[in-house]
């Protein structure tokens, strides 16, 4: 691990790791506050690093002080899985393989919940960390597949690491957008074709405003030759996205099936699933949306917005028996989620159904009382204005 100020987050990462790991290896980049005092009482061998402003430069430091066979990477805002470890074990066992890329699940990202992580890799004096913001250690991985071709990369499909950093509160109070920018653009100065460097960039200018320059990057990532599926995949999706803000729906088509083709493993396709099927809804084609969203709740039982949208495509068909099904498995998931209970009200409506039609209004109401109070008098007045009143509900959620 490399830390700077995580006395918050750092507790629980160890926590989720001790019992599965032989040794802890933590560099602090200039802590001000508990952080080093937190590692030391773990146990851990602790190390420092001036920072500047290389991610790589700090993993490689704390990579030096490994004595394991194996190396783990986690970072302070992330969990092990528990249930993955005896998985772990096993595949270290196998004298071929060389890194194992793991599954990471985005807690707090609603649109892409999984993410290819290349976070297991054998300590071989040969890999090492580059670029200096996403520090990766695929790129020493295949130079040395390329003189040593015995060595082969696995992945498990279990999720195996759980990241909160794409919580709106962690990212503002870490100001990672800024540090993204700055590192990146350093890094592109002097490899502007990097199609790595081209997806990651290019999406967070998309993500500031910056449309331009976004699609710019990602169009020259992807003209790349011989991308490798996940990278390609990437470079579709935030490309179809980029074009869905633009308003244009034929290229958005083109790169959201472009990204669903990739031979990658299904649970990262979700994000282009679930906009595709968005977008298709968007333009009228509600029997054509249900297809893709299908697919990404039949991949994902549990991803909450592909259901609350199948319910919406299936609402529009006039569908409801499936609508209501969607969205409740939706409540049920998220049981916050004042949307579904709204759309819910919609549809018991339609059915004739009154009574229980209120009765998820006022749930609604109930909700959005403690997350939108605006949103919560609309609906209330709405509902006023067709005549009607909407039972009142006190809603606590754990």
């Amino acid at each position: 691990m490399i830390v700077k100020d995580e006395e918050l987050l750092l507790p629980q990462c160890l926590d989720s790791a001790k019992d599965v790991v032989d040794e802890i290896v933590i560099v602090d980049t200039g802590s001000s506050d508990r952080t080093v005092e937190i590692a030391e009482a773990a146990g851990a061998v602790v190390g420092h690093f001036e920072w500047c402003d290389d991610f790589a430069a700090a993993r490689n430091a704390a990579l030096e002080k490994v004595t394991g066979d194996w190396v783990l990477i986690l970072d302070a805002d992330e969990e092990l899985n528990p249930k993955v470890a005896p998985k772990l074990r096993a595949v270290m066992v196998e004298d071929n393989l060389l890194m194992v890329n793991l599954i990471r699940q985005e807690l707090g990202a609603v649109q892409s919940p999984y993410s290819m992580t290349s976070r297991l890799f054998r300590n071989h004096k040969a890999l090492r960390f580059d670029r200096p913001y996403h520090a990766l250690i695929d790129d020493s991985v295949e130079a040395l597949i390329k003189t040593e071709s015995h060595w082969e990369i696995g992945a498990l499909t279990d999720v195996a690491v759980l990241h909160y950093g794409y919580a709106a509160s962690t990212i503002a109070a870490k100001d990672k957008q800024k540090r993204a920018q700055a590192a990146m653009e350093q890094y592109l100065d002097t490899h502007p074709d990097d199609p790595y460097v081209c997806s990651k960039l290019g999406a967070l200018y998309m993500q500031m405003g910056k449309q331009k320059s976004g699609l710019e990057l990602l169009e020259r990532g992807l003209k790349t030759p011989n991308l490798e599926p996940p990278l390609a995949y990437e470079l579709h999706y935030h490309l179809a996205n980029a074009y869905q803000k633009k308003h244009d729906g034929d290229n958005a088509v083109i790169h959201y099936q472009s990204a669903i083709a990739q031979n990658i493993v299904p649970a990262l396709k979700l994000g282009a699933l679930n906009n595709f099927g968005a977008l298709l809804y968007q333009a009228g084609e509600y029997e054509m949306a249900q297809r893709p969203l299908l697919a990404a709740v039949q991949t994902d039982a549990n991803f909450v917005m592909g259901y609350y949208n199948l319910g919406m495509a299936f609402k529009a068909t006039g569908n409801y028996k499936d609508a209501i099904t969607a969205y409740e498995k939706a409540i049920a998931l998220q049981p916050d989620y004042a949307p579904a209970y709204q759309n819910l009200g919609v549809v018991w409506f339609k059915c004739g159904k009154v009574k229980e039609a209120l009765d998820y209004f006022g749930k609604a109401i109930a909700i959005l009382e403690t997350q939108n109070l605006l949103e919560a008098e609309r609906l209330r007045r709405e509902i006023k204005e067709m005549g009607f009143e909407t039972p009142n509900f006190d809603v606590t959620f754990e």
